[in-house]
C-alpha cells in the first residue's frame, strides 16, 4: 500500500489554501496510471538527465514510477515536488529514501503550490505528472497580485476561486520546459465549462499547448467514481491538431474498481504514438474544428461512440410483419367460417 492523497481538500476561506488528509490508495491501480503518464512521456521527451517534478505529489508515487518505466539512468538529474499536507509531506520524503533516491537527487517540499510555490530557481522541468485535486476553492482573484504572476497572466484570467483545477494546469504550462511534456489528470468539467475556463482553454488551444486529451473510464481511483481525463500538454508541437482518445470503455471490473490492464495500456498508447484516427476510439481535430465546437474539449464532443444497439433489417422486418398480418387474417376467416356454421345450425 502506497500512502496518497485523496482528492477532497478542506477548504480555509479566509486564506485561500487547502489542506490534504492522508488515505491510503492500493499501488496496482496508481501503477496504470503512472505507466501511461511515463509512456507519453517517454514518447516525445527528451530523458537523459532530465529533471521531474509533480507539483501536488502527494506521497510521492508518480515520481517514484518514474525510475521504473523510464529506467534507473534517465532522471539523474533530480526529483521535485512539493504538497501542503505536513504528514503526507513528510511521507513522500520517507518514501524517496526508501526506494533509494540518494538525499541530493531529490527536493520536496511542503506548501501551496498555487500561492506559494517552492522551485522557481529550478524550473523549467522537462517531464511534468499530476494528480492535483479535483475542483478545490483557491484565493483566486481575492488575491489581486495572482493576476500579474508569471504562470497565470498569459491566460489574461484566473481560474475560478471555486475550482482551481485551470490553475494547476497553467502552474504546469509555465514550469514546463520547451522540449517538455507534461501529463495531467483532470476532473472532466474543466473540458467543457464556461466563464473564465473557456477563456483558459482558448490561450491553451490557440496557443498549441494541448497536445492530446484522454478519457479515462470511471471508478478508476480511489475514493471517487469520476472518469476523469487525462491532458497531456507541450509546448513544441509539430502541428496545431489536438488528438482526442475515448478509453472510457478500456478496463476490466475488479471487484468494486476498475482497472486498467496491460492490453488496455497499451491500446491508448500506441494510438496516443502513432497520432491517427481510430473509428469510435480516437479521434485527430484540427484548431478550426474546436473553435467551432466554443473550444469544448470533452472527448465526447470528437469521438463517436459506436452504436451498440442491435441493427434491424426494415426489409425482413417488414415481410415477417406481412406474414404474421396474412396468417392473422386466415385464422380470423377459420373462425368466422366456424362462428357462421354454429350460427346456421342454431337457425335451422
Amino acid at each position: 500500500m502506497v500512502a496518497e492523497t485523496t482528492a477532497y481538500r478542506t477548504q480555509n476561506a479566509k486564506m485561500g489554501c487547502y489542506q490534504s488528509g492522508p488515505t491510503y490508495r492500493k499501488e496496482p491501480r496508481n501503477s496504470a496510471i503512472s505507466r501511461c503518464f511515463w509512456a507519453f512521456n517517454y514518447i516525445y521527451a527528451c530523458i537523459k538527465d532530465c529533471v521531474l517534478i509533480d507539483p501536488a505529489c502527494g506521497s510521492g508515487s508518480l515520481l517514484l514510477k518514474s525510475e521504473a518505466v523510464l529506467g534507473k539512468d534517465a532522471v539523474r538529474v533530480g526529483f521535485f515536488g512539493q504538497e501542503i499536507n505536513i504528514t503526507t509531506y513528510n511521507l513522500c520524503r520517507i518514501n524517496m529514501f526508501l526506494h533509494n533516491i540518494e538525499f541530493d537527487k531529490f527536493d520536496i517540499q511542503c506548501g501551496d503550490t498555487l500561492i506559494d510555490p517552492k522551485h522557481w530557481d529550478d524550473e523549467p522541468f522537462e517531464l511534468i505528472v499530476s494528480n492535483p485535486p479535483y475542483s478545490i476553492k483557491w484565493v483566486g482573484d481575492d488575491d489581486a497580485t495572482l493576476i500579474n504572476d508569471p504562470r497565470f497572466s498569459p491566460a489574461g484570467v484566473l481560474a475560478p476561486k471555486s475550482k482551481a483545477d485551470l490553475a494547476f494546469i497553467m502552474h504546469s504550462l509555465s514550469w514546463l520546459a520547451p522540449n517538455g511534456v507534461a501529463s495531467i489528470v483532470c476532473f472532466p468539467g474543466i473540458m467543457y465549462r464556461g466563464g473564465k475556463e473557456k477563456k483558459i482553454r482558448q490561450y491553451l488551444v490557440d496557443g498549441n499547448f494541448i497536445d492530446c486529451v484522454i478519457q479515462l473510464p470511471s471508478n478508476l481511483f480511489f475514493g471517487t467514481s469520476i472518469a476523469t481525463c487525462i491532458m497531456v500538454l507541450k509546448k513544441d508541437k509539430k502541428d496545431s491538431n489536438i488528438l482526442f482518445i475515448d478509453a472510457s470503455n478500456e478496463f476490466t471490473k475488479a471487484t468494486n474498481n476498475n482497472i486498467l490492464t496491460d492490453e488496455n495500456i497499451d491500446k491508448i498508447v500506441e494510438t496516443f504514438a502513432k497520432r491517427e484516427e481510430v473509428e469510435h476510439f480516437a479521434h485527430l481535430a484540427i484548431g478550426k474544428e474546436i473553435q467551432e465546437n466554443e473550444y469544448n474539449l470533452s472527448v465526447s464532443t470528437y469521438v463517436e461512440p459506436e452504436d451498440t444497439r442491435e441493427k434491424v433489417d426494415i426489409v425482413k422486418l417488414n415481410a415477417e410483419i406481412k406474414e404474421i398480418v396474412a396468417r392473422e387474417q386466415k385464422l380470423r376467416d377459420e373462425i368466422d367460417k366456424i362462428i357462421a356454421e354454429i350460427e346456421n345450425g342454431e337457425t335451422l
